[in-house]
């Protein structure tokens, strides 16, 4: 009992959130949390974040403790006579150790810095990689938004078309129209439920594209709120192209300019290696030996106390060839770090034209969108004409289904310039370095 009470409470809870409408922003949100692409920017930036922990580690002291064991049998060297001897023994030795670096030309240095851009590098990759992302949701959305609406025209279509059919049977019925009227009629009906057809199967395939950049499961019921496109309105205090410090702190630049720092100092801690390296090292060991059933042999405790030795070492490497490596090195460093610095440049003149064509593209939807308006009515009061000339016998059918499709096309397109001006509306607030999504 409490078994199927528990698949009964699943099921209903899964029907709700199948229910449960998601806004354009829900989307964006559940993107940027699951996104694939997301995710492996996270793990990359707590690779960076393990290697700047290891760069840290360079810096302080190693220690080592080793045991040996030792049992000889047959000819050996006697450690006490330092002669040969051939009866068997057993030696035991202990030892601990511990060295630091002193000087290594600066090459922990920079290795530190250069870690820690490459953190901050990753940071700003993770958060372009999570704007992709939310961009993409938002194209997706719109264009999920932009198939709903021509679905609804398609239908609004086929039961115009109905009417109609209905009408001019009624009408050749009583003698005013022909049976070419009713079959053009009829016709037309077809092509508005084919139109349909193809409109629902292209919003399939939108909201497939859409879960998929989600990261949404395939098999699950995705119902999204979509907003009347006569609601999105633009804001008239946003019609100022952007600036380049705003671009500044776009994430893709901030990811490149890090890289730049990052390459630098791997560059210079290449050319540490010119340098000569000094280090330090202390230790202590002691050793155990006995002839084996020999009952003469010093006990454990006083051989281990006895044996024991200290040492302090200073160990001083000079480069001197090691077969051009070290040159070589250097110079691939070099032309990594010029790499990125052009590609520095290169993103920031992206970003520039980009952030301009966005600005440009969305005054052009605008001003179109204002037009289309004027033409949707235009085409309205000419179909509403149309229709009543042929309902009057004095326009045929083929008048009417071509002042239907000419209505029809300039809704859609109304439609689009008013999505495509409220996409790129967003376009231009991001770069003007507004978030599209929010950080949780």
């Amino acid at each position: 009992m409490k078994q199927a009470l528990l698949i009964l409470l699943a099921f209903a809870t899964r029907q709700v959130a199948a229910q449960t409408s998601w806004t354009m922003q829900q989307c964006i949100q559940y993107a940027v949390e699951h996104n694939h692409e997301v995710k492996r920017a996270e793990l990359e930036l707590d690779n960076y974040k393990a290697a700047k922990t290891g760069v840290i580690g360079r810096f302080l002291p190693s220690a080592d403790a080793g045991i040996g064991a030792q049992y000889s049998f047959g000819r050996a060297i006697d450690p006490e006579t330092n002669g040969y001897t051939d009866v068997s023994t057993f030696y035991n030795g202990y030892q601990i150790s511990a060295s630091l670096p002193v000087f290594d030309g600066f090459s922990r240095l920079h290795a530190l810095k250069a870690a820690h851009a490459s953190m901050l590098m990753g940071h700003h990759a993770l958060r372009q990689k999570q704007d992709e992302t939310a961009l993409s949701v938002l194209q997706a959305f719109t264009n999920v938004a932009y198939y709903e609406g021509l679905v609804t025209m398609a239908d609004e279509k086929l039961k115009e078309a109905t009417l109609l059919l209905k009408q001019t049977q009624t009408l050749e019925e009583v003698g005013r129209k022909s049976a070419a009227d009713v079959a053009q009629m009829e016709s037309q009906e077809a092509e508005a439920e084919y139109e349909l057809a193809r409109q629902r199967n292209l919003l399939a395939s939108a909201l497939l594209e859409l879960k998929k950049t989600m990261a949404f499961p395939m098999g699950d019921t995705l119902s999204l709120s979509v907003k009347n496109h006569g609601e999105w309105q633009h804001d008239p205090g946003l019609c100022i192209e952007p600036t380049t410090k705003a671009l500044e702190l776009n994430p893709e630049l901030q990811a490149a300019r890090y890289r730049v720092q990052t390459t630098k100092h791997e560059w210079h801690q290449a050319r540490a290696s010119l340098f000569p390296s000094l280090s330090v090292g202390v230790g202590m060991n002691t050793t155990y030996y006995k002839t084996l059933h020999s009952e003469t042999a010093a006990s454990f405790g006083n051989q281990f106390k006895n044996n024991m030795g200290e040492y302090v070492s200073f160990t001083l490497s000079i480069p001197l060839f090691n077969r051009l490596q070290t040159i070589t090195n250097i110079r691939r460093k070099r032309n990594e770090h010029q790499m990125a610095h052009e590609a520095y440049e290169q993103t920031q003149l992206e970003l520039e034209k980009l952030a301009r064509e966005a600005w440009q593209d969305w005054q052009g939807f605008l001003k179109q969108a204002i037009q289309m308006e004027k033409k949707v009515e235009a085409d309205s009061l000419a179909y509403l004409l149309t229709r009543r000339q042929f309902e009057e016998g004095l326009s045929t059918a083929i008048d009417l289904h071509t002042t239907s499709s000419q209505l029809l096309n300039s809704k859609a397109t109304l439609l689009q310039c008013q999505l495509m001006a409220m996409v790129k509306e967003q376009l231009v607030r991001y770069y003007q370095g507004e978030t599209i999504w929010t950080e949780q």
